[in-house]
């Protein structure tokens, strides 16, 4: 929170000290309401979450069912559908941050590879092309996801940085409620479902490119964030004369070098290690259509549980992570996760249970997904924010890809029980270390600009 200066002023520095309150936010509603680019960047990614969602939904289905790859095969298919953005997206991060800030362009470029890949998926009719245009797809993903994250850091302050990422994944996951929906009711309106569905699915990810370029400003003016050093004492870089240091530029090095900072290293660590044991959405739905019996006319419905959960908590648990730290709320979420294996592994065979698991799984990403960056952008200068945050979810993705692989690896030799309990184990020994391992940085709440 912003707090009344308390150093004495000298009655010579009169216009200065008349100065100073200017230079601070707004107090009251002003202060706390949600800026146009992350309102603008939610639009965006709620109507390409429609898009992306609707293959999503229907592509396990679809090759595993239509195309008959085995566990294994999907699980390397799956692997480079969520982890291949991995490899790019220091790429993406880098180029952002470089002259004066090009988030908007690469996002945009990110955002229209994407689209592209939707109807050659149409084309794609094996292992390898299958894979090389999700590789694509991915590609888009990991271009854009470090720019945008960071415009919605650098457009809101630090006591608000939660919520902000919880009213934009709030938004984007609107898009994913939709999109399996809408999946659903292509597939039984047509013949050729599948074709369909990636049909639509490129006209619809064509308008969320065409209102990011109409409607995202190109140029925007960074929120003060404080200008005193967050940091230990023997952490904190100065000039040889004892003044702070240059700000660094914007280069693979200087991005990689943000892991010397104790804040960064241990979130990036602490993603890393909960990641390789984050089974992903896909797996966890044929998980549930083989407990249930669920046909393949309804299996596309199943992320609406996973969607309407994350849809109604990411904004309340973004607030809940303003005020109470957000990596309480970032490992209750993997609780959550926790739960969910733990349900899918008993007994149980309830109506009830379905609705569980997906609203625990919601639930886990409302609790992670934006509270990770809003974590991370505490510790990231603003001249870096895109290359630090591409850091972070660089090391979450590559051990997601690991995930997926062995998941997929294990299913296939042992069974799907045996391969999850191995997941629960792993994850919670992996949240075990994380919580004694966790960042001590204090809340955004409590950050005091000088």
């Amino acid at each position: 929170m912003y707090v009344a200066d308390s150093r004495p002023q000298t009655r010579g520095n009169s216009s200065a000290a008349s100065a100073e309150p200017a230079a601070r936010p707004p107090a009251g509603r002003r202060g706390t309401a949600i800026a146009p680019t992350v309102l603008a960047l939610g639009s965006v990614s709620l109507i390409t979450d429609v898009s992306s969602e609707m293959v999503t939904a229907v592509l396990p289905l679809y090759l595993v069912a239509g195309l008959g790859l085995s566990p294994l095969g999907f699980g390397l298919l799956d692997g480079v559908y969520n982890g291949f953005s991995a490899l790019v997206r220091l790429v993406g991060g880098h180029f952002a941050d470089r002259g004066g800030g090009r988030h908007k362009t690469v996002a945009l470029f990110g955002y229209g590879l994407s689209a592209l890949c939707k109807p050659l998926l149409l084309l794609a009719a094996s292992l390898p092309t299958i894979g090389m245009v999700l590789a694509a797809d991915r590609t888009g993903k990991g271009l854009r996801t470090a720019p945008r994250d960071a415009l919605i850091s650098l457009s809101s302050t630090p006591a608000t940085r939660g919520r902000a990422f919880g009213v934009h994944r709030a938004m984007d996951t609107t898009g994913a409620l939709l999109g399996p929906l809408a999946a659903f009711l292509i597939l039984r309106a047509t013949t050729d479902g599948y074709d369909a569905v990636f049909t639509v699915s490129f006209c619809v990810a064509a308008i969320g490119v065409l209102v990011l370029f109409l409607f995202v400003p190109r140029r925007h003016e960074a929120v003060p964030e404080p200008a005193e050093d967050s940091r230990p004492a023997h952490e904190q870089v100065t000039a040889e004369d004892g003044r702070p240091a240059a700000p660094p530029r914007p280069t693979f090095r200087s991005a990689l070098a943000l892991l010397r900072r104790r804040e960064v290293r241990r979130t990036t660590v602490c993603a890393l290690l909960l990641g390789l044991a984050t089974v992903s959405d896909s797996f966890i739905y044929l998980l549930l259509q083989r407990r249930l019996g669920v046909t393949d006319q309804w299996f596309a419905l199943l992320p609406l549980g996973t969607a309407a959960a994350f849809l109604l908590l990411a904004a309340p648990l973004g607030r809940l992570a303003d005020r109470v730290g957000s990596w309480r709320v970032f490992l209750a979420g993997h609780a959550a996760l926790l739960t969910a294996y733990g349900l899918l592994l008993s007994p149980w065979h309830g109506t009830a249970l379905p609705y569980a698991v997906l609203a625990l799984h919601g639930c886990f990403y409302a609790a992670t997904d934006g509270v990770l960056m809003a974590a991370a952008s505490t510790a990231i200068p603003q001249e870096l924010r895109s290359s630090g945050l591409a850091v972070v979810q660089t090391g979450q993705a590559l051990a997601r890809f690991v995930c997926s692989i062995g998941f997929g690896a294990a299913w296939t030799a042992w069974g799907d029980r045996t391969a999850l309990g191995a997941a629960t184990v792993a994850l919670a020994a992996g949240a075990a270390v994380a919580y004694a391992f966790r960042p001590t940085a204090p809340t955004p709440a409590e950050v005091v600009p000088a």
